[in-house]
């Protein structure tokens, strides 16, 4: 076991999306709908897919690397690395993997499922191992593909989802820069959102056992909705109680990128003005546990989050689960 640390720092970050891309024009040749239908409900204009060549492990070794160059370590320092997924490449666990690629020979390698909420989950998890002085330098990854598991005949959910990854180096540090933070879960509405199981009878010797694979997504958009426009704002509130700090006090609020009208109806419940809301779903649509990451990494990359903005980061979706992170970006 390390020394016990007092904080960590969020210090390196990274994204990496599938080449190929779909618009809203060429998704109005598989479904009937239209650029103009989508855009106006969802804000969203084109999605990148992964091709069948394409791995979970390639996209999140992609967007790791970016971020270990970006907090200006190496691999081999890293303690942990955690993935956020609900679309492994391997149901045992796709972390592993990603370790060996990385070349991260002293990690501990391990995935989390928290679907939309992954990212933040996960954060908050690795946020834990740092504070207590167990590991000194944790790789935070969240990447979904998607494309997988979407119904393409189905408008009402594929017209949502795109594939991708990102990640965040987190280090011990003298100060703490995850200021706050609120976790819930709500397992009543489970069947909301879902991407279940499907088995299907196999008469094995003298009983039956199910086999199978797993159904397309299955979402009530409407039930969703008003979830994280109700829940959001709440579980924000809390993590900002909880970090000491009040709504004027954030610079960003990156949330899980759903659908700009939830975006939009979050801030105003919180009064917070259009240019503090980090919004990249018109290019990725829907990333999952990827979300985050993607739209933080874009905003860092282009020099609008600057070193010591404090971050809002607020995730929800299936479980049902939501939750809210308060951080400072960089050491």
């Amino acid at each position: 076991m390390q020394n016990l640390a007092s904080g960590l720092a969020i210090t390196g970050c990274g994204s990496a999306v599938p080449a190929a891309s779909l618009n809203n024009h060429g998704l109005s040749e598989i479904v009937e709908t239209s650029d103009e239908w989508i855009a106006s409900r969802t804000g969203i204009r084109s999605r990148h897919l992964a091709s069948p060549q394409e791995s979970l492990v390639d996209i999140a070794v992609e967007a790791s690397r970016g971020a270990i160059a970006s907090a200006k370590i190496n691999p081999e320092d890293l303690d942990l690395i955690i993935l956020a997924t609900s679309t492994p490449d391997d149901l045992f666990g796709t972390a592993g993997k990603i370790q060996i690629q990385l070349g991260a020979k002293r990690a501990v390698a391990f995935d989390l499922t928290a679907a939309c909420s992954g990212f933040v989950f996960g954060m908050v998890t690795a946020a834990q191992f740092i504070r207590t002085g167990v590991y000194r330098n944790v790789l935070l990854i969240g990447a979904d593909i998607l494309s997988r598991w979407v119904d393409w005949n189905d408008r009402r959910t594929c017209i949502l989802f795109g594939d991708g990854a990102g990640a965040v180096v987190m280090q011990a540090n003298e100060q703490d820069h995850l200021l706050g933070f609120m976790l819930q879960s709500d397992g009543t509405k489970h069947d909301q959102l879902n991407l279940a199981y499907q088995p299907e009878a196999k008469p094995l010797a003298n009983l039956t056992i199910g086999q199978g694979g797993f159904a397309p997504i299955t979402m009530n958009g409407q039930e969703i909705y008003r979830f994280a426009v109700k829940r959001v704002p709440e579980v924000i509130g809390k993590a900002l109680f909880h970090a000491g700090c009040t709504v004027e006090d954030i610079d960003w609020l990156v949330m899980h990128q759903a659908n700009q009208r939830i975006l939009d109806a979050v801030a105003q419940r919180l009064k917070l003005p259009a240019e503090k809301v980090v919004s990249n779903m018109a290019e990725h649509g829907n990333t999952s546990a990827a979300s985050i990451p993607l739209a933080l990494d874009a905003e860092i990359r282009e020099g609008r989050i600057k070193v010591g903005d404090k971050i809002a980061a607020a995730g929800f979706g299936a479980g049902l689960s939501w939750g809210a992170t308060i951080f400072e970006w960089g050491r």
